[in-house]
């Protein structure tokens, strides 16, 4: 990401921070988790909140690993797809990012593409849903907090002490860094140019160093295909009995669903 972007996305969210915050507030309320408060599995906290708007969580690796994650909404369900081909910390915050999307977002929509590289930035919904899960996942009196405390641990590195921070909220790098600017806890001993080279090679060095989980830097590759036959078999069979389908529609469909799996997977 360049310095210009950077700037775009803290005017935004020094604009937006109160609208955004409250739509956090609200989210929290809807599900039940007291806010301001770290989530430690995001998905597991979620997933009923997402069937009660109607949307199935599927967690897939994908053969492109640009793509962060896909959303769609049908005449009855919805469905997230996460890429379970990037790094722990990217599905965390992609995770974080539809829920935005789902429960926040004003104008309907029926499909979406979301980009794990720079362009998930580009337009004005994106900026809202990257802050409305930074906010979420780095809750701000928690933040603050941990910040101070591995600041001392890291005696004053910063780029330690964002890595530390990386460590404990499972997030990306890059959202880190921007909580750390939106909360205007940086010094300035790096300049910003030091703060945005460091590369992925480096993170897991830096957390390796540090003795600490540099795993959150690897794919889970979970796959939910064979649930997903499984429960779509289950259903038409039902059904079948029942008369509303019959043999033919079943196979059909479940073969459509084994050419898409095959395509997400570059297979």
């Amino acid at each position: 990401m360049n310095i210009e972007r950077l700037r775009k996305i803290i005017a935004y969210s020094e604009k937006n921070y109160g609208e955004i915050n409250s739509k956090v507030k609200g989210f929290c309320a809807f599900t039940g988790i007291e806010y301001d408060n770290d989530l430690l599995n995001i998905l597991q906290i979620v997933r009923s909140s997402f069937q009660k708007k109607r949307f199935l969580v599927l967690e897939l690796p994908f053969a492109d690993d640009e793509i962060g994650a896909l959303c769609y909404k049908g005449d009855g369900l919805g469905y997230v797809v996460i890429n379970t081909s990037l790094p722990r910390v990217n599905v965390n915050f992609a995770i974080a990012h539809e829920i935005y999307h789902v429960f926040c977002q004003e104008n309907e929509f029926v499909s979406k593409v979301e980009f794990s590289n720079d362009n998930y930035f580009e337009h004005e919904e994106e900026y809202a849903a990257n802050l409305f899960a930074g906010m979420l996942l780095m809750p701000e009196n928690s933040f603050r907090r941990m910040y101070i405390t591995f600041k001392e641990e890291s005696k004053g590195n910063e780029i330690d002490t964002i890595i530390r921070l990386v460590s404990y909220y499972q997030v990306p790098y890059m959202a880190v860094l921007i909580r750390c600017l939106e909360l205007n806890l940086l010094e300035g001993k790096l300049g910003i140019e030091s703060l945005l080279s460091v590369d992925r090679t480096q993170i897991r060095q830096r957390l390796s160093d540090l003795w600490l989980d540099e795993s959150i830097m690897d794919a889970s590759n979970k796959d939910d295909f064979s649930r997903i036959e499984r429960f779509v078999d289950r259903i038409g069979r039902e059904y079948i009995e029942n008369e509303y389908i019959n043999e033919r529609t079943l196979e059909k469909v479940l073969l459509n669903m084994r050419e898409l799996y095959k395509k997400i997977k570059g297979e």
